[in-house]
């Protein structure tokens, strides 16, 4: 059995930005901006950018451990406590898609009330945010190729509703027959292949890494309580709202609370778990998770729609709503700190909404 090696330290030379990586940023927020002036003007409403059908919006609590290794215990992780925090559940294009155009899952964590040292120019002081998808690598290495797969997105954004849900039910059975050989396809599923399975019994990453104090890490929420064991694999019908309808039933059901690890994989060999290329899943042999947080959520109304909408309106989720101890890495997340803000300015002017920090008790952050 191979020992583990000692997690790397940071060293800015890791980064290294992709030739024409500026340019190709400005060009993504082009796109992305495009994107969401189309469904604003076809819907009436702005939505985000990408992740715009909201699931599930939850009440939650992060739990830190007590007697974290030394290796674990920086930033938010640097001592044990409890954090009032809140959980969206989502779908990734531009659209308001029904669920039988079934794309990857999606989850959002904002941890509130979060003290240490901030990013300059982060406009939220007081959260830590995680946005985690439901695949361990992302569909392109860098900003080049996901601007080349953007492009392809927004030429179809807000056309061809039925043709989608055919192409969707067609690109399901070729992904299951992938799965059933021991392989998967990440623009399969992107496109709509992602198989009709329950959001809750998924597993989640990060995809890309971030700063874990003087270290490196890509983060994960996986399920823990049996009743979210149980729903692993579990298949869904494949209506318009099939999604948020086993997720409200699920939380309306609920009796004892659901428990999902917080988990890190910190970065011990910088040739097989590379900073810049984010379709590289890092070996869970050379660095396994290790949990450092529970988080816990109760029984709750998951979705209100005479509520959740507006809710979703002044929330903003970001990976650059963060302790300077977790900054993001790499070039997607460079791309993302440029096009998120510049979604977000675009859909508080288009609704007349701010979006702003959330404040007040944990059980009034959705109206504050």
């Amino acid at each position: 059995m191979t020992a583990t090696l000692p997690p790397l330290r940071f060293d800015p030379a890791y980064e290294q930005p992709e030739a024409d990586e500026a340019a190709h940023i400005a060009a993504l927020t082009d796109v992305f901006t495009r994107m969401s002036q189309t469904v604003a003007e076809a819907e009436g409403h702005a939505h985000r950018a990408v992740h715009a059908k909201g699931q599930g919006l939850l009440k939650a609590e992060l739990q830190i451990f007590e007697g974290l290794p030394s290796e674990l215990a920086h930033g938010l992780f640097a001592r044990p406590g409890r954090h009032d925090a809140l959980v969206r559940l989502s779908s990734p294009p531009a659209e308001q898609l029904p669920d039988s155009v079934s794309t990857p899952r999606a989850i959002a964590l904002k941890v509130l009330d979060v003290e240490g040292q901030r990013l300059p120019g982060d406009e939220e002081q007081h959260t830590q945010d995680f946005l985690m998808v439901n695949g361990p690598a992302f569909s392109t290495p860098g900003v080049a190729g996901f601007l080349r797969s953007s492009k392809l997105l927004a030429a179809t954004t807000e056309r061809m509703p039925r043709t989608k849900k055919v192409i969707s039910a067609t690109l399901r059975t070729a992904e299951a027959a992938l799965e059933s050989v021991g392989g998967q396809s990440s623009t399969l599923k992107g496109m709509g292949g992602e198989p009709q399975r329950h959001p809750l019994g998924e597993t989640y990453f990060s995809q890309v890494p971030y700063l874990y104090g003087p270290f490196m890490a890509k983060f994960s929420l996986a399920p823990v309580s049996p009743a979210l064991q149980a729903l692993h694999g579990q298949a869904l019908a494949s209506t318009d709202d099939t999604q948020r309808e086993a997720v409200v039933a699920f939380f309306a059901a609920l009796q004892e609370p659901a428990v999902w690890a917080l988990r890190v994989q910190l970065c011990r060999d910088l040739a097989q778990m590379p900073l810049e290329d984010a379709s590289v899943a890092w070996p869970e042999e050379l660095s396994p998770w290790q949990t450092v947080a529970h988080l816990i959520v109760g029984q709750q109304a998951a979705w209100d729609p005479s509520a959740s909408p507006q809710a979703e309106d002044k929330l903003a989720f970001a990976p650059w709503h963060t302790l300077a101890a977790h900054r993001p890495l790499g070039s997607i997340n460079r791309a993302r700190r440029v096009v998120m803000q510049a979604s977000r300015t675009f859909r508080s002017g288009f609704n007349g909404c701010p979006i702003h920090e959330p404040d007040g008790h944990a059980d009034d952050r959705f109206t504050s």
